[in-house]
This record gives C-alpha cells, sequence and structure tokens, in this order.
C-alpha cells in the first residue's frame, strides 16, 4: 500500500516486534498495519523463503520454518482453508534443494503442515526477457511461479558481499533463478538482481528477522512486512547501518521504476531495531572485501561458490 509523505507517494513498511515467540500473531500485525487485504480469488501461493547454504535457521542466516509454517496457518484463515501452498527454492553450485529441504527443517514441516515443496531447477520454465540500463538479460521462468496467484517473498536480512552490501528482499528472488551455476552472474550482480526482480514481481514481502545475522547471531524478534521490495530492503538498509543511496540495486531499482527506495513505517519505531541490529566488524568487512575480490578475479568460478 501507497502513502503520501510530503505530497509524494511512498510506500508503507510495517514494522513489528515478536511477542514470546508468537509468529503468527506478529505476521497478522504486520498485515494490518499496511491494511493488506487478500483477495478472494487465490487458490495457488508460493513462499520464498532464504534457504541458502545449509545453515540452520538459529544462525539467522536461513529462514525458519515455523516462520513459514505460522505463514501458511495466517494464509489459510484469512484467505482459503483449501489453498496450495508451494515452498520454493532452486539449487545453486554449493547447494541443492533435496538436501537444503531435509537439513534445514523443511521437509518435516511441510508434511506437518500439508505443504509442497517444489525445487525451481527442476520446474518446467519458459524464457523471459528483459533489459537493466541498456543491458539485456535472459531468463529461464519457473511455471510454479508463473502460474501462482500470490506471490509472497520471506527473506533475511543479512550483509552480504561488498559490492552488494546488504542481502534482503531483493536478494532473495535471485535464488529463484533455476540455473544452479550461479556465479555467472556475480560481475553484474546488483543488476541481475534488479532484472529478475522485474520478471518475478512478488506481490508481498515479509521478512523473518527474528534471529538475525550481522557480525555474529542475535535474537531481533522482528518481522517487516510490504508489498514493495525496495522499499523493504531500503528499511533493511537503515538497519543495518547504510544510507539506501550506498546500496547500488536499490538506486537501480527505483530507476527501473520496480519499487522505491521512499518509504514510510508503521508500527515499531525504525530506530529501536537500528541500535539492536549487530553490526558489521573489521573482520567480516575485510572477509566481505576478499570475496569481493575474488569474484572480480574470476576464483569464484573455480570455487564453485554461489
Amino acid at each position: 500500500m501507497k502513502s503520501f509523505r510530503g505530497g509524494l507517494k511512498v510506500s508503507l513498511v510495517s514494522i513489528v516486534r515478536i511477542k514470546q515467540g508468537n509468529f503468527e500473531e506478529a505476521i497478522t500485525e504486520s498485515l494490518r498495519l499496511i491494511q493488506y487485504s487478500f483477495r478472494n480469488d487465490i487458490h495457488d501461493v508460493v513462499i520464498k523463503p532464504n534457504l541458502c547454504y545449509y545453515l540452520d535457521y538459529s544462525t539467522g542466516y536461513t529462514t525458519d520454518p515455523h516462520f513459514v509454517a505460522s505463514l501458511a496457518n495466517v494464509l489459510r484463515k484469512q484467505i482459503s482453508s483449501d489453498l496450495k501452498i508451494h515452498i520454493v527454492e532452486s539449487d545453486a553450485s554449493a547447494m541443492k534443494c533435496k538436501h537444503a529441504f531435509r537439513l534445514l527443517g523443511y521437509e518435516k514441516m511441510a508434511q506437518d503442515s500439508n505443504l509442497t515443496l517444489s525445487n525451481l531447477s527442476e520446474d518446467k520454465s519458459c524464457v523471459v526477457d528483459t533489459n537493466v540500463n541498456g543491458h539485456s538479460y535472459s531468463f529461464r521462468m519457473p511455471s510454479t511461479i508463473q502460474n501462482a496467484d500470490l506471490l509472497i517473498n520471506v527473506p533475511k536480512i543479512k550483509y552480504t558481499i561488498s559490492s552488494v552490501k546488504i542481502s534482503g528482499a531483493m536478494k532473495n528472488i535471485f535464488g529463484c533463478n533455476p540455473y544452479p551455476h550461479k556465479y555467472k552472474y556475480h560481475s553484474r550482480l546488483n543488476e541481475v538482481i534488479v532484472a529478475l526482480n522485474k520478471v518475478m514481481k512478488f506481490n508481498l514481502c515479509i521478512l523473518d528477522g527474528n534471529v538475525v545475522l550481522g557480525d555474529g547471531t542475535r535474537k531481533l524478534g522482528l518481522v517487516m512486512t510490504s508489498e514493495d521490495n525496495v522499499a523493504i530492503d531500503a528499511a533493511c538498509a537503515k538497519i543495518v547501518g547504510y544510507s539506501p543511496r550506498r546500496v547500488k540495486f536499490l538506486s537501480t531499482a527505483a530507476k527501473e521504476k520496480i519499487g522505491q527506495t521512499s518509504f514510510q513505517t508503521v508500527g515499531v519505531p525504525l530506530d529501536y531495531f537500528c541500535k539492536r541490529f549487530p553490526r558489521r566488524s573489521l573482520s567480516t568487512l575485510v572477509k566481505s572485501q576478499a570475496f569481493y575480490y575474488a569474484t572480480k578475479l574470476g576464483l569464484d568460478k573455480k570455487l564453485g561458490i554461489g
């Protein structure tokens, strides 16, 4: 939903504290704050968590399967108990979905909650084309995403390589690309993130910020929700200590008109979580720079990273 500030339209981002581990209550409140209502013709839903690598949700690196199960409960209460809900991810050079779904608790959660696990790298697909900054890109569009009535992005909030700076909503859509050898995109990663968000337009973002990874892991107890992936990432940038103007894919996304870096928060003041996020130390910054230069030298391809 959009709001007006100084005569300009800005995107709403709700900020909610999770109380006593009650994900369902926090998710419901976050939707209420942005006045989001679901259409009544929704039958097929896609949820995209962040499942990069095999690190448990307790590290803050991946989306908590309990959070996803709670979201599924909210959807079935607010839309229909007969919803078909797909949890999607794709293979990467250093991660295979069949292992990640099992090791990260998604197989059991899907069985308990009657959800379907979908590996987008094994899905039927068609070619879609787009361009960003005058550069052309072609991707495979998985049919599960193309045919869904509702697409929900459930990312984490993290630091990432220095050229990109943060991983949040938009970076999570990078994982919808079914091509497994994603290191081929590292030299133009900011543009590719924007390009994928142009062709795979998710309807809603609900960020799992209960446990976060910065300089170490911390229980933050945060849920953020918005209809605008760009706006929610601009809020994420501020939480981790960056100006949104310093995050290249955000300025590119705004230029390509797929979202707004201007946003208005509703709920808990943003500053509450800015003060509590475990900010990056010099040592973790050095590691990020090392990965960036490895990418520039093509070592990521040799090591199979990404």
